[in-house]
């Protein structure tokens, strides 16, 4: 299959559209003009950028680069799992638990699948590991994210009842253990949900490319199947891990449970036009 190489100008008619979408939102005051523009200028950035880097990565494939490019993604999603959360832990905590638990999961499923499941030569090789644990960080990101966000939040609705829970001589775990599953489930979600769909309402991100790119279907497939499969796993690790950890953080040595250790969300200002 021949592979199409897109003009600079043609990505400018998908912008375009872009721009007529943000226009159409700000005429029906729909308030998302400003976070749509914004978010599109930094999708054409950051992936250019990236590309420049990528670029530059593979051709000299030295470990160290590598392993700092690894680096900064684990460190700019668990910002992102930090901005995420309505109600987060105080301090370093949310930033702590949210990254710790994608490195655990992210790191150690990505390092499996190269070394045993795919196999490159060497096993870090960037053309591998980049794209594969660029989709186990950003999926596993969200999971994190809607895990904890939903811990948090039912935590503080769902005071009263955990402090009678405690009363009545339960632990600190026990006290927790529906809304622990809750916010598991609810981090889980989104992987179920893709896996489910998969093949039949949508053909994933990594098989349309490889597709575009020119590969035979029947690959496109085997490779698709291994990193749903992955995603699904460093995900519910991750989620596991992260509301763990964030439910011990929301007790004390004493078993009492301390909202203080909360930050209470930002007030939303509705920015619509009058």
């Amino acid at each position: 299959m021949e592979v199409i190489d897109l003009a600079w100008w043609k990505l400018g008619l998908a912008a375009l559209l872009v721009l007529a979408l943000a226009g159409t939102g700000y005429l029906a005051r729909l308030g998302i003009t400003r976070s749509l523009l914004i978010a599109a200028l930094r999708t054409i950035i950051q992936l250019a950028l990236i590309g420049l880097v990528l670029e530059a990565l593979f051709a000299s494939s030295a470990f160290y680069w590598i392993a700092l490019l690894a680096l900064i993604m684990l460190l700019v999603a668990g910002r992102e799992v930090v901005a995420r959360q309505g109600r987060r832990l105080r301090g370093w905590w949310a930033f702590s638990i949210g990254t710790g638990a994608m490195f655990v999961s992210s790191f150690a499923v990505t390092v499996l699948a190269l070394t045993v499941v795919i196999g490159p030569e060497p096993w870090y090789a960037p053309q591998y590991a980049i794209p594969l644990l660029g989709m186990m960080l950003g999926n596993t990101m969200t999971g994190v994210s809607l895990a904890l966000d939903r811990l948090n939040e039912s935590v503080w609705r769902q005071r009263a009842v955990i402090e009678n829970r405690l009363m009545l001589g339960q632990t600190s775990q026990q006290a927790l253990e529906d809304i622990r599953r809750d916010a598991m489930r609810s981090g889980m979600m989104p992987s179920i949900n893709a896996m489910a769909a998969a093949g039949i309402v949508s053909l994933p991100g990594m098989m349309t490319g490889q597709i575009l790119a020119g590969s035979p279907p029947a690959v496109a497939v085997k490779y698709q199947i291994l990193v749903m499969l992955i995603i699904t796993v460093g995900t519910g690790f991750g989620a596991l891990m992260a509301v763990s950890w964030g439910g011990r953080r929301l007790f004390d040595e004493r078993e009492r449970l301390r909202l203080d250790r909360l930050v209470k969300p930002q007030p939303y200002v509705n920015k619509t036009p009058k």
